[in-house]
């Protein structure tokens, strides 16, 4: 079971939902933020040889998502986290993971669940 104020991010290659574990026992999330491309800066994005211009889009999300995890771990502002993400999401974030990220991190579920329910995203993280 995740922990108290434990952050659940549930993304696919076009957007993301963050939420916060507001149980003290079990799971109650409740969103905290939406990041969409547009809300994260856009840096260069990394070129990625042989891809569709879709496929690199979601890929530069992917990154800059992660990025922007990155940088609330080391702001201490996660202490733990659980990434949803669709497989193909969640492999291109996996490769920018932070080592903070990586040890704050308490599961990781590959599947596409952003247009789902809280209860189906709940029961995803059980």
């Amino acid at each position: 079971m995740l922990p108290h104020k434990a952050v659940v991010v549930v993304a696919d290659g076009h957007s993301a939902t963050i939420y916060r574990n507001n149980a003290k026992q079990g799971l109650e999330l409740s969103e905290t933020e939406k990041v969409t491309p547009d809300s994260l800066t856009q840096g260069p994005s990394a070129k990625l040889d042989e891809i569709s211009p879709r496929d690199e889009e979601e890929a530069g999300f992917a990154i800059q998502l992660t990025k922007h995890l990155n940088a609330m771990v080391l702001k201490n502002k996660i202490e733990d986290i659980a990434i949803i993400a669709d497989p193909s999401t969640l492999g291109i974030m996996r490769k920018h993971y932070h080592k903070e990220l990586q040890m704050r991190l308490r599961k990781e579920v590959a599947k596409t669940l952003t247009n789902s329910d809280m209860q189906t995203i709940q029961n995803s993280l059980n």
